[in-house]
């Protein structure tokens, strides 16, 4: 798929990654961004990237507007650089953590490396339905109860055994685990469709020289 993630892998078992746990606290922020945006930072691709990108496929076109916008806040969201990103481009980054987790290990996985209030306490889904995207938003509506019931359980320090063993704990995840491998590639085409017709909301092109 790829693209830089966020945070970097530090452990590799099985199907499922464990990775350094994000700030959860931070992206309680979004809701608030929302709805008031401020000292908006510029963020440039080059049109040459996305040429090259339009023909590669879905995913890299995506990826050249996530790498621009990851790469201008230091490839890391903080409470003070999420000021300086719009809502479409804090929902891009969601998705791209979305897509990177859940791919990889699951709902479950998702939720222990601390993306759980990122995607499900904001304004996410909301947002996604807007960019079209209505049975990805009706999921994450679905999987928030879930969250709800299970995350202090999946989100506990745990050994690597403990960890894959929260997999068979919780079968009710998987079948929204499968529904997302089966539809990523629609709905990440569907992401790209946005971006296309709404450019000016996440980068300016710059023409190449």
């Amino acid at each position: 798929m790829g693209g830089p993630m966020c945070p970097p892998i530090i452990i590799k078992q099985g199907q499922a990654t464990i990775k350094n746990k994000i700030k959860t606290n931070l992206f309680c922020h979004f809701t608030h961004y929302y709805y008031l945006c401020t000292r908006m930072k510029e963020i440039f691709v080059k049109d040459s990237d996305l040429r090259r990108a339009a023909g590669e496929g879905m995913d890299e076109f995506v990826n050249v507007f996530f790498n621009a916008i990851y790469d201008a806040v230091g490839g890391e969201l903080t409470a003070e650089n999420m000021a300086e990103l719009n809502t479409d481009q804090l929902t891009l980054w969601a998705y791209h953590a979305l897509q990177e987790e859940v791919m990889d290990g699951g709902f479950v996985q998702l939720i222990h490396n601390g993306y759980g209030d990122f995607i499900f306490l904001n304004p996410f889904a909301k947002v996604v339905k807007d960019w079209g995207l209505r049975d990805l938003s009706k999921m994450i509506y679905e999987v928030k109860k879930l969250y709800r019931i299970h995350k202090d359980e999946i989100m506990r320090e745990c050994s690597d055994d403990e960890f894959m063993g929260l997999f068979e704990k919780m079968p009710e995840f998987d079948d929204f685990d499968d529904e997302f491998v089966e539809n990523e590639e629609r709905w990440t085409a569907q992401v790209a469709e946005y971006i296309d017709n709404n450019i000016e909301r996440f980068a300016k092109v710059q023409l190449s020289e």
